[in-house]
This record gives C-alpha cells, structure tokens and sequence, in this order.
C-alpha cells in the first residue's frame, strides 16, 4: 500500500472526528472528541507507520497474522495500539477494518449520552 492518501479522508469521514498536527512527534493524530484513535507519521527508521487503537486481542491475531508489518504501538502503550507500516502488504480493506475498530474503540469508551451525541451530530 504505497500511496496512503486515502486513510486521511478515511478517517475524516468518520462522524466527530478532527485531525492535529503533532510537531512534537511530527505525526498527523486523529481525534474523536478529543481522545486519540490513531495517529500518521513515520517510524525513526523513515518508514511510513499508522498507529491505532485496538482492542488487545485483535491487536495479537494482527501481529501474528503480519508479524513484519504490524507491531506494538511505537511509543505507545503496546497493549492496546498498534503500529502498521504503511508499505508492509497489509490489504486495505484490513487496514480500513482496523480503522474502524479504533474508532470504534475509543466511540464506546464515552458515556452513552456522548455517543449518541457524536453518532447524531
């Protein structure tokens, strides 16, 4: 998946969510509601790399299922995110499944008001 262009608009196009740059890490992050789902960057090595919230045991069935393209969250918690090289052969339609699972993810950890509120607007 050379050309990620698309995972922007992507995520843009989920209900509630906004993008930041983060000079600090110099990495696009996406919000919802102001929690962080994912974020756009490169790895120290110059590799191209998202990385998502997931729910620990999808996160695990990834990394095993694309041991040399997904891994531990890169400066992140390494339970619950999860980098994936952008150019490491994960089919997209597995990359939008992963995206939606972390915008799903962080979605349900606000009370059910918010959600609806998210979901409605």
């Amino acid at each position: 998946m050379n050309n990620a262009s698309w995972i922007d608009a992507y995520c843009l196009d989920k209900k509630g969510v906004e993008k930041v740059w983060q000079t600090e890490w110099e990495a696009m992050k996406y919000l919802l509601h102001g929690k962080m789902f994912a974020y756009m960057g490169e790895h120290k090595n110059g590799d191209p790399i998202i990385t998502m919230k997931l729910p620990p045991e999808e996160g695990q069935v990834l990394r095993a299922a694309y041991p040399d393209a997904v891994i531990p969250g890169y400066y992140m918690n390494k339970v619950h995110w999860n980098t994936l090289y952008l150019e490491g052969g994960v089919p997209e339609d597995t990359v939008r499944k992963m995206l939606d699972n972390a915008y799903e993810a962080v979605l349900q950890s606000f009370p059910k008001k918010v959600q609806r509120e998210i979901i409605e607007a």
